[in-house]
């Protein structure tokens, strides 16, 4: 297929700028979602590949992009094969391409906030398998390309009801410092969008088909935190329900609280699996030891109360009656051979829509027929 090539050219040219013989673009955002908003599609802008995951190595002279197998037939549909040779992420990881690929004396570039720990530790040494040197980027050279780049997502955060929680955020709070108590830290760093919306009972809209604000948090022992979250998403009714433990700032404040923690000396648990190497290496810059622990609130969230277990059965009988009353429509239209995919798809999502409950899709409805119906997924 045709496709544009003034971004792969524009990022070279800035690659070039800075001195760099590559840059990594992967399929993330600072917060390592599998959906990311469209200010943070790089990977989809640099090389029209647009499923949920996958990461690109644009070097000066050749390009590769690493999906799994659900992307093979997608992924050659969306890139230009001239340009961005499609590989099987299983069968040869990026680490292994780049290993074998780079040269001695390279330098091989990527965004520290798109990377976790782990997984810049993978590519440093593929990097030096090569001879070559991993490079971090103070700037995104694809947001320096990107002219028409989306701004950032400020959808308003609002509390999510103790009526469907079943805890109250202060109680969630208590727990999880006890238990950054027992683990010998003052504080932990929360970089999932996820564990902050459970932590303290609220919900956002930054980001399709996930009720989630995109935002940091710092969870200390004595139970208090700091939600470092644009001041366009809170009001006045948000600031009443995180009550006084909770204190807000813009998320240009984050990097000084990190700063902060540092210079208090203070021990510090953060996951090492899902927070950003920048995250890390700006705690250990700045004096703070750290304790690599899974993020605490993982587990508690995934173990679900009775109240959070009343809602799903509830949700699941509604979404159940909707796909019977989908598959009853379906038996009468479709003989006729005038329902394709997407009409298919159209109706679901109106008879999920009629139970007067649905919020959103959890992701775009997967519609295959015929042919199309090989698309793994």
């Amino acid at each position: 297929m045709t496709q544009n090539t003034d971004p792969i050219t524009a990022l070279r040219a800035e690659l070039a700028r800075q001195n760099l013989d590559g840059f990594i673009v992967p399929r993330a955002d600072a917060h390592q979602g599998e959906y990311v908003p469209p200010f943070a599609a790089r990977l989809g802008w640099v090389s029209g590949f647009t499923g949920s995951a996958g990461v690109a190595v644009i070097l000066r002279d050749r390009a590769a992009i690493f999906v799994d197998g659900r992307y093979t037939l997608q992924v050659r549909d969306q890139v230009n094969t001239d340009l961005i040779t499609p590989r099987s992420i299983t069968d040869e990881p990026p680490e292994q391409w780049i290993a074998q690929t780079l040269s001695p004396g390279q330098k091989l570039g990527f965004d520290p906030w798109l990377h976790t720990l782990e997984g810049t530790e993978r590519l440093e040494k593929a990097c030096e398998k090569a001879g070559a040197t991993l490079i971090p980027c103070p700037q995104n050279p694809v947001d320096t390309v990107w002219r028409d780049q989306p701004a950032a997502p400020s959808a308003p955060i609002v509390p999510h009801p103790i009526r469907y929680a079943g805890e109250a955020a202060s109680s969630k709070r208590d727990r999880i410092g006890k238990k950054i108590k027992e683990l010998g830290a003052d504080a932990t760093v929360l970089t999932l969008p996820d564990s902050i919306a459970w932590l303290l009972n609220i919900r956002g809209g930054d980001v399709s088909h996930s009720p989630l604000p995109l935002c940091f948090a710092i969870l200390h022992a004595d139970a208090t935190v700091e939600l470092f979250a644009a001041p366009a998403k809170i009001d006045a009714e948000l600031q009443s329900h995180l009550g006084d433990e909770v204190s807000i700032a813009a998320p240009d404040a984050f990097d000084t609280a990190l700063t902060r923690l540092g210079q208090q000396q203070a021990t510090v648990s953060i996951d090492r699996t899902s927070a950003a190497v920048r995250i890390v290496r700006q705690l250990e810059q700045s004096g703070a030891s750290l304790l690599f622990n899974p993020d605490p609130c993982l587990l508690p969230k995934a173990l679900k109360n009775d109240v959070e277990i009343s809602g799903m059965r509830a949700a699941h009988l509604r979404d159940g009656a909707a796909l019977s009353n989908f598959l009853a429509w379906l038996d009468q239209e479709a003989p006729a051979g005038k329902v394709d995919e997407l009409a298919a798809a159209a109706a679901l999502q109106r008879f999920r829509e009629a139970t007067g409950a649905l919020k959103d899709l959890s992701f775009p409805t997967i519609s295959g027929a015929g042919a199309n119906g090989a698309i793994v997924h």
